[in-house]
């Protein structure tokens, strides 16, 4: 079956604002996933488990450089290189705490991803795998097996509930300035990118 892990990502947009400006790399960096803790599902996913999958996603995708992953979670588990939204170029553990420095790249989709950070727009960063889960009815939780094979990250449209924000490398967030909303919703921003896009535009 199709595992997912949602986590609530934010990002700096005075930061996304200069890198679009000065055209270069947006980089940035936080908690990916949690091991040892029950998620928004009441699924938990084991520390021995999640450190062999990530060290295997080391050794293999960031490693060769394709560590990509989507704009939103399709239901599938390969990796659809038309709505790659972003690479992992480094991940590391902070306790028990997954964490990930992810460059966005420059493709349609992460265009729409970097408009959605410059508005203020909180996305969920979302680990996708393969494998089974065992119920624990008196914990109220299910466990994730060993079979757990993981694929990748996604930026989703579905935070956690669990607080663990991203945040733009080497900038203090909270020493941010905080700038106007420009657009109204999620669908304003990505017209106004397609008819910039395309010179076309019937709205």
């Amino acid at each position: 079956m199709l595992l997912t892990e949602y986590r609530p990502f934010k990002v700096d947009r005075v930061l996304v604002e200069a890198s679009i400006k000065e055209n270069k790399a947006l980089i940035v960096s936080g908690v990916l996933q949690r091991a040892e803790a029950k998620n928004q599902n009441g699924r938990v996913y084991p520390k021995e488990i999640l450190k062999r999958e990530i060290q295997n996603y080391i050794d293999g995708p960031i490693k060769e450089r394709r560590a990509t992953g989507e704009l939103d979670h399709p239901e599938s588990s390969v990796i659809n290189l038309q709505n790659v939204s972003h690479n992992i170029s480094d991940i590391w553990w902070d306790g028990d705490d997954v964490m990930g420095k992810v460059e966005i790249l420059s493709t349609p989709a992460g265009n729409i991803l970097k408009e959605l950070f410059r508005n203020g727009i909180t996305v969920g960063i979302s680990s996708r795998g393969m494998g089974s889960v065992e119920e624990n009815l008196a914990e109220q939780t299910v466990t994730v097996q060993d079979d757990f094979e993981l694929l990748c990250w996604d930026f989703v449209s579905t935070p956690s509930t669990h607080g663990a924000f991203m945040s733009p490398q080497g900038l203090n967030e909270g020493k941010a300035k905080i700038q106007e909303y420009k657009y109204t919703n999620v669908n304003n921003i990505i017209r106004d990118i397609i008819c910039e896009n395309t010179g076309t535009c019937a709205c």
